[in-house]
């Protein structure tokens, strides 16, 4: 369980720092995280908080592909994670 909440913990604060570094490079209109890399990111956990921190920081807003992939992504991890808690025994349903 512990794992658990130490993966999406760093997961979350990475994927944060390089969707904050992304835009901040956009506005500096310096070198890009490539969307590949924001993609992966958010598959391997950190939609929720990079979906967060684009609406706050207005950051790809405006790209569908962002704003459709990432919510079904969160899903699916919040779908996974209720079946992971109930497989171990942390959540009785």
């Amino acid at each position: 369980m512990l794992f658990v909440i130490m993966y999406i913990a760093i997961l979350w604060v990475i994927s944060i720092a390089v969707t904050v570094y992304d835009k901040a490079a956009a506005k500096k209109k310096a070198r890009r995280v490539p969307e590949r890399t924001l993609l992966w990111l958010a598959a391997l956990g950190g939609a929720g908080a990079m979906l967060a921190t684009m609406k706050t920081i207005r950051h790809k807003t405006q790209k569908k592909k962002f704003m459709i992939t990432l919510p079904v992504f969160l899903v699916i991890h919040i779908i996974g994670l209720v079946y992971l808690l109930q497989w171990m025994g942390s959540l009785p349903l």
